[in-house]
């Protein structure tokens, strides 16, 4: 019988830690942050949860000889198993993102999910591998943006009430608006997952030392993206966020060997959350970005339970 900490495994439960950031850095950004985000959030959490199961699924036989160790070949979740959790995962994600979103939502949760299948079944072992994973990633932070704008009327209802899909400076957002907005930190989140996916192609083997040197280059680009003009609190997340990835690949250009690269895809994964927040922190929600990059330790300390590649 499959127990409650093997699908944890499966579905790399702690480093959906890195996942709600996206969204909020995407609200933030189109000045779209509401009742209706945390909904979005929850959603793309399912979905990667979702990606996850379906990446064991679809390498099950490769891992029979690479990783023994993982949920499925060492025969805790059966295959059928875990492609159920993965649809189960993907149906239930896109149903919470169009319940809080409608059919602005469900535009961008839709490709969302058909990039993570496509990322998982076909793209991850070719040459296109990391750029669907950035592309994934990228259109998360967009789902954040989607509630710019009213929120859908009820019946009767003769305006929207709060603040949602506003922002501070220039009033009433719309959606169209909102994801152009958001679109410069979804191509920063999808820079970081470029480098982080194409390490990660490289856990087994070990890197060519032109690698690390690569996504080094990209990562101090991304972290540069990410400041904000005079403000303490996105430079130093940003900053905290180079310096622990950034260490962990200077580790893997000194030593290519599969145990550091390993360690520099999980730093990427849980260091993740640093750069969310000074996105957030970017566009003005000093706090939330605060609270976002907070995710960052706490990862840590469970990937020590739980693996995150």
């Amino acid at each position: 019988m499959t127990r409650l900490a093997d699908l944890a495994e499966l579905v790399r439960a702690p480093a959906a830690l890195s996942v709600p950031g996206d969204v909020l850095a995407g609200a933030a950004a189109a000045g779209a942050l509401g009742r209706r985000t945390p909904a979005l959030a929850g959603a793309s959490v399912l979905l990667y949860w979702a990606g996850m199961a379906g990446n064991d699924w679809a390498d099950r036989r490769l891992d029979a000889v690479e990783r023994p160790e993982r949920p499925i070949p060492s025969g805790r979740v059966h295959p059928a198993a875990a492609f159920g959790v993965a649809a189960g995962l993907t149906a239930a994600g896109l149903a919470l993102a169009t319940a809080a979103g409608g059919r602005r939502a469900a535009t961008v949760a839709v490709p969302l999910a058909a990039a993570i299948w496509g990322y998982d079944l076909v793209a991850k072992n070719t040459a296109a591998g990391p750029a669907v994973m950035a592309a994934c990633r990228g259109l998360d932070v967009l789902l954040g943006a989607t509630t710019a704008g009213p929120a859908p009327r009820r019946s009767g209802a003769s305006r929207p009430s709060g603040r949602r899909g506003f922002s501070a400076a220039a009033g009433p957002v719309s959606s169209s608006v909102g994801l152009v907005r958001a679109l410069p930190a979804a191509l920063t989140v999808a820079a970081h997952t470029w480098t982080v996916t194409a390490l990660s192609r490289r856990e087994v083997s070990g890197a060519d030392r032109r690698l690390p040197q690569a996504t080094l280059a990209g990562t101090a680009l991304v972290a540069a993206t990410a400041l904000g003009r005079a403000d303490p609190v996105p430079v130093a997340l940003a900053a905290g966020y180079a310096t622990r990835y950034g260490a962990a690949q200077a580790r893997v250009l000194a030593d290519p060997s599969p145990p550091r690269v390993r360690a520099a895809v999980g730093a990427g994964i849980t260091g993740l959350p640093a750069l969310q927040g000074a996105l957030t922190a970017r566009a003005g929600a000093r706090l939330l970005g605060l609270a976002v990059a907070a995710a960052a330790p706490l990862g840590r300390r469970l990937a020590r339970l739980i693996s995150p590649t």
